[in-house]
């Protein structure tokens, strides 16, 4: 049977199992090795890139490079980013098993993509031709500094892309520039040289601005994020940009665009780009409230998502309308809920606000056998606050213990989560 009808015929077969009996099936295809780390490859994509897991004719030979390649939406999403800095050409110079570039490939005229282990670039060949690409260059070089023009040849891009691996030769993940391979840092004086538009895509671990003032002339940061989950950042860098960099919040396609000076500039929605929201106002001190305020039951409260977080957008909700709970806690209460917001993170009516004691944590042990319990800059890690509670996880209601500037004192907020719905457009 060729490749694909092996593929069809064990897609569902315990891997060990088979991996045992390579004696019996071993003849059944060409390579085998090949074969079962493509089964294994498969099982990661179908969830992530469903687009290549219908085409049973692809080969997957590195199991590691389906757990590391981007997801079809924050490929799609690079793709939609890229398109719009720089139309034209994009050289993807850290390929990988090539879901980038496939996506590339949809929004731009022509693709160059070069990936340094032969093994992956050969794959990538036979997988574009299967999925029907033609405007997709492969090249297999080494990015080395003082390679770049040879790596580039005769293609000439308008942006460059680089994905710098993240994984140390033990093994271990790494998030800064310096430890990452190729090391962007010595490239890039030469990339900028052959390209003056620049996209990196690296760890959401990375400190963003120790990575701005190590690269230069970062003109944008995008925080992407899918289901609650910060997936990846990505770094705009044109050549001779001053002037510091304006910051994107994505979350599972809905944009939220923030100025460089802290000011909130609301994008839209990456499903309809026409649609703009209206500037909310943004108070001084960066739009940060707190200090006079104490929750009441009946409120909402607002808790940002990783995205929002690790954007360092903490004023944002106050440019809202509602308001913060401290200036080390990064909760939010309000009398409405605000739509625009409704994406970047979870929304919970509060029920009771309670002083943070014995006598109360007893009460509520007792009253709320099952709850989520989150614990926010108060002398209790989570885990600590559950057991003294003993709530078994679960149910629709979730207990936080925050520490209110207003009062001075930390305080027990007894929430049910709502799921609410997203702005239209």
């Amino acid at each position: 049977m060729d490749f694909a009808e092996f593929i069809l015929a064990h897609d569902g077969d315990d891997l060990g199992r088979l991996a045992l009996a390579r004696d019996r099936f071993a003849e059944d295809v060409a390579d085998f090795d090949l074969a079962l780390n493509t089964l294994e490859a498969r099982r990661k994509l179908r969830d992530k890139v469903p687009q290549w897991w219908a085409v049973l004719s692809l080969r997957y030979p590195l199991r590691l490079s389906a757990e590391q390649c981007s997801s079809a939406f924050t490929a799609s999403y690079k793709a939609a980013v890229a398109a719009g800095f720089a139309a034209g050409r994009i050289a993807d110079l850290t390929g990988g098993m090539g879901v980038d570039s496939w996506a590339f490939a949809q929004v731009f005229e022509e693709v160059l993509y070069n990936e340094m282990r032969p093994e992956l670039a050969a794959a990538a060949e036979h997988n574009f031709k299967e999925l029907g690409l033609t405007n997709v260059l492969v090249s297999n070089c080494e990015l080395v500094p003082g390679g770049v023009a040879a790596v580039l040849g005769d293609f000439r891009p308008d942006v460059i892309f680089l994905d710098p691996a993240r994984r140390a030769a033990d093994g271990r993940k790494v998030f800064r520039l310096e430890d990452c391979q190729p090391d962007v840092l010595q490239l890039l004086p030469e990339l900028l040289d052959a390209c003056p538009k620049l996209i990196l895509k690296l760890s959401p671990m990375a400190d963003i601005t120790l990575v701005c003032k190590q690269l230069g002339c970062v003109c944008e940061v995008h925080v992407v994020a899918t289901d609650g989950e910060c997936k990846e950042l990505l770094m705009l860098l044109e050549k001779g940009h001053v002037g510091g960099w304006s910051t994107v919040i994505c979350e599972s396609g809905t944009v939220m665009r923030l100025s460089g000076n802290g000011g909130i500039v609301p994008e839209s929605s990456l499903r309809d780009p026409s649609h703009k929201w209206a500037p909310p106002s943004y108070e001084a001190e960066g739009g940060h409230r707190f200090g006079d305020y104490t929750p009441v039951a009946g409120q909402w409260l607002f808790e940002p998502g990783k995205a929002m977080m690790k954007a360092g957008a903490f004023g944002v909700p106050c440019g809202y309308g509602l308001e913060k709970l401290g200036q080390h806690t990064h909760y939010y209460v309000g009398k409405a809920v605000i739509g625009e917001l409704v994406p970047f993170g979870k929304w919970f009516q509060i029920l009771e606000v309670m002083p943070l004691n014995n006598r109360t944590i007893k009460d509520l042990s007792k009253r709320f056998p099952q709850a989520e319990v989150t614990a926010r800059n108060i002398p209790l890690t989570s885990d600590q606050l559950r057991s003294k509670l003993k709530a078994a996880s679960g149910g629709q209601i979730h207990i936080f213990g925050l520490h209110i500037d207003s009062q001075k004192g930390n305080f027990l907020l007894v929430c049910q989560k709502r799921i609410l719905p997203a702005p239209l457009g």
